[in-house]
């Protein structure tokens, strides 16, 4: 491991160490992911980035939760910030490999895991393909479980097939206008943005760090991944489901909602006036809901 350095986005006089791990070796080439370690013998709660963003999205929650006496840990998912980006590797399986190979290099039991947006998807395969052995509890937080696309068989899914294709054609013809609205819509409640200039200047660094395949590709798995069946393990873990209510991108009828109703025993928090980024424009009730569950697990 690296020694500890300053971290991009952390308070002053909060450090944490960089290191790379190899999630997978393939025949041509490994993939190391980017992570930041604060270390410590707390409690380790792994937080895990939405789309298209990377672990620096967490900003607002490293600190807080490094005061609090937990280990922090946030990394770069493969395609995206500072980890590898190869052209495959994409579906959820895999991603929930790299988390795996994530809590087994850094050797982390007793685990809450925290998925925003995406990550959501993640920790919701990551139980469906590995179980609870080294969870203490996990969080969906603004989640795309349990199933975005409207399909017949899923008719309460949120994301049409027209507007997913809209999606992707105007990320493949012109990226930098794609994240521009995006990040617009990421930010805003009934059409106002509610972010700062900086937090938007922010969110907007980290989707040009992505790569251009792999944010095709990961648009595609958490628009068409059923995580249902993956749910249903989270019954006999301890969860929370924290969603805003004025979500515009993941809107929380179609999401926090069923995923809430999905997981017997759930703890929701319901986020009021908040847009899809909750963890940055009310990152105090955010952080007051996610400690306040770590409290009680």
């Amino acid at each position: 491991m690296h020694p500890s350095v300053p971290c991009k986005g952390f308070r002053p006089g909060h450090t944490s160490a960089m290191t790379q791990i190899v999630a997978h070796r393939g025949l041509l080439r490994d993939t190391r992911l980017h992570i930041d370690d604060t270390g410590g013998a707390g409690r380790p709660v792994v937080l895990i980035h939405g789309w298209p963003l990377t672990g620096e999205s967490w900003s607002a929650q490293v600190p807080v939760l490094r005061d609090a006496g937990y280990r922090v840990v946030t990394y770069d998912r493969r395609g995206f910030g500072r980890s590898d980006k190869p052209l495959t590797g994409y579906s959820f399986d895999t991603l929930a490999e790299d988390l795996h190979a994530v809590l087994d290099s850094l050797d982390l039991r007793d685990v809450t895991l925290v998925g925003f947006s995406m990550g959501g998807g993640e920790v919701a395969r990551y139980l469906g393909d590995y179980g609870r052995l080294r969870l203490r509890g996990v969080v969906f937080a603004a989640s795309v479980t349990p199933y975005l696309m409207r399909t017949p068989g899923n008719p309460e899914g949120p994301l049409r097939p027209g507007r997913a294709a809209k999606l992707t054609a105007a990320l493949t013809v012109d990226r930098d206008r794609f994240h521009d609205r995006f990040v617009e819509e990421f930010f805003s409640v009934d059409g106002t943005v509610v972010a700062t200039r900086e937090q938007r200047r922010a969110a907007l660094a980290q989707c040009r760090q992505a790569g251009r395949i792999p944010a095709l590709e990961c648009l595609a798995a958490f628009g068409n991944t059923d995580f249902r069946d993956d749910l249903v393990r989270a019954a006999h873990v301890p969860t929370l489901v924290l969603h805003g209510d004025a979500d515009a991108t993941v809107p929380f009828g179609g999401s926090g909602a069923r995923t809430h109703a999905a997981v017997p025993g759930s703890r929701l928090v319901i986020l009021r006036g908040a847009p899809h980024g909750c963890n940055v424009t009310h990152a105090e009730a955010f952080n007051r809901a996610l400690l306040d569950f770590l409290a009680a697990t």
